[in-house]
């Protein structure tokens, strides 16, 4: 856990990357996994980041490709959902959903030493 590097620091080598890449800018954020979503500006759709998967749609979209035997084919354009509220970069969840309780250990060491 030393060597991990704090979230401000991770957003801000992140922000340098998507920086330079075109097309492309953070949507998603996961703070307590220390994770970023750099993502297409493709699925950012009126303001709103859709990077989440309709897994019905999606599902729906395979059987049709393969009753077409291929002839029918699909993005991932047609089976985005909208990425909710509290899981975009910059909200003040970070990434945690709500209806999720957190729990915090502080200053709770388990011991695996097997001592």
């Amino acid at each position: 856990m030393a060597n991990v590097p704090w979230h401000q620091e991770v957003v801000a080598f992140v922000q340098q990357l998507a920086d330079m890449l075109p097309h492309y800018e953070i949507a998603c954020e996961h703070e307590h996994s220390n994770c970023l979503l750099i993502a297409h500006t493709k699925f950012k759709v009126n303001g709103e980041w859709w990077t989440w998967i309709n897994y019905d749609r999606f599902q729906e979209l395979v059987q049709a490709h393969n009753d077409s035997e291929g002839q029918q084919s699909f993005s991932a354009l047609d089976y985005v959902a909208k990425t909710p509220s509290w899981a975009v970069f910059g909200a003040i969840e970070q990434g945690f959903d709500p209806a999720d309780t957190r729990f915090q250990r502080r200053n709770k060491t388990k011991d695996i030493s097997g001592c």
